[in-house]
């Protein structure tokens, strides 16, 4: 059966990549979340989509110029009208350990090379052993070689929004266990493929009634979706 993933958690009233997100996701049903992690200038590792906090929390600036104190008094929330600070990420896992929820932690370093990022990263997974329920991605795919290179037992899975030719030849080759491509840019025959050689295909960001619904049908790996709750809704018409 095909998995949903909320993408920054569930964002119909809670702000995204809070913990009012994720845990509202956890109570629509979804199977997983997507988040984002980049680091503060102290090395915090923290839940936030953009390089600049302008856009989601009522603060100016880069993450990688806040201390983790400072950008903890900042309102990620500000989008719903709530009060929520920027997650640390240990604060997710923490979370984690009272579910079972699977999460897809993307690496938010293509633009900045976060330094020690993925030691970061892959040392708290360890830490809270989330090492089976983590998939690390990142459009930065040398992150990706990285990543697997250091925890050969976490799975990772290069993000990509360009057509990629035998995309599962490509994953086998750096390791990955999974894709995560932008939906639009990959047909039904190119996932059944990679599919059918071992590699779990998760298209992001699926929205529309017509795009859930082609990709449920031929019963794909997983979908990151702004809409779970209509796609949980979708899927039970396609039983399997």
């Amino acid at each position: 059966m095909t998995q949903i993933f909320a993408h920054r958690g569930y964002t119909a009233s809670s702000s995204e990549n809070t913990m009012s997100a994720f845990i509202e996701a956890e109570e629509v049903g979804v199977d997983g979340l997507e988040l984002d992690v980049q680091l503060t200038k102290d090395g915090e590792i923290v839940v936030i989509h953009d390089e600049k906090v302008n856009r989601t929390t009522d603060g100016s600036g880069y993450v990688k110029d806040f201390l983790f104190k400072d950008i903890r008094k900042l309102n990620a929330g500000k989008q719903c009208g709530k009060r929520d600070p920027i997650p640390a990420l240990n604060e997710v896992l923490d979370w984690m350990q009272s579910n079972q929820l699977i999460c897809n932690i993307e690496l938010k370093n293509d633009r900045f090379p976060y330094k020690g990022m993925e030691e970061r990263v892959i040392q708290l997974v360890q830490n809270y052993g989330l090492t089976d329920r983590i998939i690390i991605s990142s459009f930065n795919h040398y992150s990706v070689v990285y990543s697997y290179q250091l925890a050969p037992d976490i799975e990772t899975a290069p993000l990509f929004n360009e057509r990629i030719f035998m995309p599962w030849v490509y994953a086998q080759s750096i390791k990955a266990k999974g894709i995560h491509p932008k939906y639009s840019r990959i047909t039904d025959k190119i996932i059944k493929t990679t599919m059918e050689n071992g590699i779990a295909v998760r298209p992001y960001t699926v929205n529309k009634d017509v795009d859930l619904h082609r990709l449920l049908n031929i019963n794909c790996s997983a979908i990151i979706t702004d809409e779970p709750v209509k796609a949980l809704s979708i899927r039970k018409q396609y039983p399997g």
